[in-house]
């Protein structure tokens, strides 16, 4: 059973079946609390938080995080979201007309824009490897994506958990196999803090990406970029500032570039040794444990209801607090509206391409009775309107 107590702790609309904390996350309230004292102290002395007090406190925050996820604190910078580290790594690349970028073809699809765009703008080829599904395990996987890998191909990009498709694929092999070929591993980990145990010196990507505001319940606009030492001084600011021929150069030319870069309330930044707090006194990969549980024993009978097929098999290795379960309807924007305005049910209807995922998330404020009332809901959308449709049925 999950923790009830826990469930007061969010600041969600108690009127609202909330499943959908894949997309933005939520905030528990000590960790809220802590986000308004930085910004507080910001308003309260702006000069000194700013560009006194400014660079000791990120530090802090970045040690914190860095013993987290078990990297050098600094190999690491703070940046608002994953797509905003996701194109400063991009605009760098040293790519030239003709070189490849290796991906899938269910890359989140902000990353799979901002890859899109920079390959054209090089004059280089972006390519979104099709990764079989429903899939059947690790082996098929890697032997689906590395089918991609030519002669130009430069760099992987590859996400470990996947957006629309909710899907924990094996990150760590895809790395050690593309080092021993001699390319740059980039990782988009933006589901992965806080949800699935995350260990950057054992992972071994060159260049990770992840987000706090999700899965590790910070503040909204708290997420990071790490780069191995080695590839740093090629990673140029996306914003040129401060820091650029800096006139009080640190040790750290990588920070200097990426950590301030004029006037922002980076408070959300510092709220991530707070949030590991919160982690570690509610005993998170317990209540992780449960909530993934959750997840599994209700999937089958989701997709039995819709008539799909679940897109990999029901355990840990691929599944972590998210199921996506496909759906068969052209107008997945109006059933997501449909849900939310009728139902308030807030659940994603996300495309893929040509498929469609309706993905269910679970976290510590989620219960049983949330899935019954979606499959419920979900059984009389099926008999009183044509949203969706189910194969055998007409």
């Amino acid at each position: 059973m999950m923790d009830s107590t826990l469930t007061s702790q969010f600041l969600l609309n108690p009127d609202i079946t909330f499943l959908n904390f894949g997309s933005f996350g939520a905030c528990p309230k000590p960790i809220f609390d802590d986000y308004q004292k930085w910004q507080r102290e910001l308003e309260f002395e702006p000069v000194q938080f700013i560009a006194v007090n400014g660079v000791k406190y990120l530090k802090e925050s970045r040690e914190a995080l860095a013993s987290y996820i078990n990297c050098p604190s600094d190999d690491l910078v703070f940046v608002t979201n994953p797509s905003y580290g996701l194109n400063i790594v991009l605009k760098s690349l040293d790519l030239k007309p003709g070189d490849e970028i290796l991906s899938t073809n269910i890359e989140y699809g902000a990353s799979d824009r901002a890859l899109n765009y920079y390959c054209k703008q090089k004059n280089a080829r972006y390519v979104r490897q099709t990764i079989e599904l429903p899939l059947s395990s690790k082996e098929k996987f890697i032997d689906d994506f590395f089918k991609g890998l030519r002669k130009n191909t430069k760099a992987i990009h590859i996400s470990q958990i996947t957006s629309s498709t909710a899907l924990i694929l094996p990150v760590k092999e895809i790395c050690d196999i593309a080092k021993e070929k001699g390319l740059l591993t980039i990782v988009d980990g933006a589901h992965v803090p806080g949800h699935i145990p995350l260990n950057l010196a054992t992972l071994r990507a060159d260049i990770y990406i992840g987000a706090c505001h999700k899965w590790m319940m910070s503040p909204k606009g708290c997420s990071f970029l790490y780069v191995k030492k080695e590839f740093q001084k090629k990673i140029d600011p996306l914003v040129v500032s401060w820091g650029y021929e800096s006139a009080s150069p640190s040790y750290s030319q990588f920070i200097d570039y990426h950590q301030m870069q004029g006037t922002r309330d980076f408070s959300a930044f510092l709220t991530v040794p707070r949030t590991i707090q919160f982690l570690k006194e509610n005993h998170w990969e317990e209540v992780a444990k449960q909530c993934r549980d959750l997840v599994k024993a209700n999937a089958l009978r989701f997709c039995e209801l819709l008539g799909t097929t679940p897109l990999c098999p029901l355990n840990d290795e691929f599944l972590g607090q998210m199921f996506s379960i496909p759906v068969n309807t052209r107008e997945p924007e109006k059933l997501q509206a449909l849900l939310f305005n009728t139902y308030s049910i807030e659940i994603p209807v996300m495309r893929q391409d040509k498929e469609v995922y309706m993905r269910y998330s679970i976290n510590a404020f989620n219960s049983q009775e949330d899935l019954d009332r979606l499959y419920s809901e979900l059984k009389e959308i099926l008999q009183t309107t044509d949203f969706i449709k189910v194969s055998g049925r007409h």
